[in-house]
Formats: structure tokens, C-alpha cells, sequence
């Protein structure tokens, strides 16, 4: 199992973090060991003073594909969820300064949250998802897959190109405009479509 990430998928979030925009979807890796257990509160990790939230979401692949046509991709994904992708922001901005990989700041214990799951048959398009994620009961991001640079299914395909995806690997899609800092006590709550995905306790 993998969880592969996507960066600057949205035109403001790039804007926001002053990034250049890309050619490509850009591609970062999770390990499993990443995935913050059920239930569990988060502690901000002793190596960072400037931590963020950044909401995403997520598709889980249900069967073996290499070279996924776009138009075939979504017979490759039947549930959707909601996550977060934990960032050290000051830990990233040295890292970027230097060419060096993120891994540090994106990747470390704990720093994927993943929300419950459900049939994407619920909704009518993946295309058009509204979500939004909620700091201590103020909503500080709020976007719909309409405003993806790639669409899902062109994820899909992108994906699959470099690498062979396999059941149960979770795709993180990006994340909009909004990222912020989180401090211990905060309480964030994410919603796709009004519903309640996840909640969690920063400590």
C-alpha cells in the first residue's frame, strides 16, 4: 500500500504559497507508517514550529492498473474519503530552498489523515465535490473538485504512467487555497458535501 500525493493542483493554493504553476501534476510519496491511526489525536512533532493543515480528496484504488487511459480510470476507484496532508511548513521551506526532497516535512509519522469512506455512487459527480475543512468551528478552507487543475481520472492515468497502482493505494488529490498553521488544542472537523468525514484533536 502507497499513498501518493498531489501538489499545486489548485490555482489559488499555488498563488497562495507563491509557487510557480506546474507543466505536470506534481507527485510526492507517503509511507504507510504516515497514516495517523483511527481515533488517535495528533501531536505536532517536536522538529517544526510552523505546522499546516492542508485538506485533500481522497480516492482509494481497488484493482491492479499500469497505463490507465483516462477514460478507463475511474473503473480503478470505487470509494472516496477525505483526508488531511499534515505539512512542516518551515521544515518544507528549507528543504525547497536547498533542492532537496520534502519528504521530511510531508511524510513523517502521523502526517496523513484519512477520514471515513464511501461509495463515490453517492454523488453524482467526482468532478464537482464540494469540501471544506473547519478550524476550532471557523471554516478556514472550502473549495469543489471543479476548480482541480487535473481531474481525478486524469490523476488516474498520470499516476499510472510512472507507477503500477495496486489495490488498496490511496490517492491524495491536492488542496485548495486556505492552508494555515494549527497549534496544540485546535479542533479541525472535515465535510464532503456537508457531511461530517473526520475530527480531530491537535495536541
Amino acid at each position: 500500500m502507497k499513498l501518493i500525493c498531489i501538489g499545486r493542483n489548485y490555482t489559488a493554493h499555488i498563488e497562495e504559497l507563491a509557487n510557480e504553476r506546474p507543466k505536470d501534476p506534481v507527485i510526492f510519496m507517503k509511507p504507510d507508517s504516515a497514516i495517523l491511526p483511527k481515533d488517535q489525536e495528533f501531536y505536532i512533532p517536536e522538529f517544526t514550529g510552523s505546522l499546516h493543515y492542508e485538506v485533500e480528496i481522497l480516492v482509494k484504488i481497488h484493482k491492479v492498473g499500469k497505463h490507465i487511459a483516462k477514460e478507463f480510470a475511474h473503473k480503478y476507484y470505487d470509494e472516496v474519503s477525505l483526508g488531511i496532508d499534515f505539512t512542516a511548513r518551515d521544515l518544507q521551506d528549507q528543504l525547497k530552498q536547498k533542492g532537496l526532497p520534502w519528504e521530511k516535512a510531508k511524510a513523517f509519522d502521523g502526517s496523513a489523515v484519512i477520514g471515513k469512506w464511501v461509495s463515490k455512487s453517492q454523488y453524482a459527480s467526482m468532478d464537482d465535490l464540494t469540501f471544506s475543512l473547519q478550524k476550532n468551528g471557523e471554516v478556514v478552507q472550502q473549495a469543489s473538485t471543479s476548480l482541480m487543475l487535473w481531474k481525478i481520472d486524469e490523476l488516474i492515468a498520470y499516476v499510472s504512467s510512472f507507477f503500477t497502482l495496486k489495490k488498496g493505494d490511496i490517492i491524495f488529490t491536492g488542496t485548495p487555497a486556505g492552508v494555515g498553521a494549527v497549534v496544540s488544542g485546535d479542533y479541525l472537523e472535515g465535510f464532503v458535501e456537508c457531511e461530517p468525514f473526520f475530527d480531530l484533536k491537535v495536541l
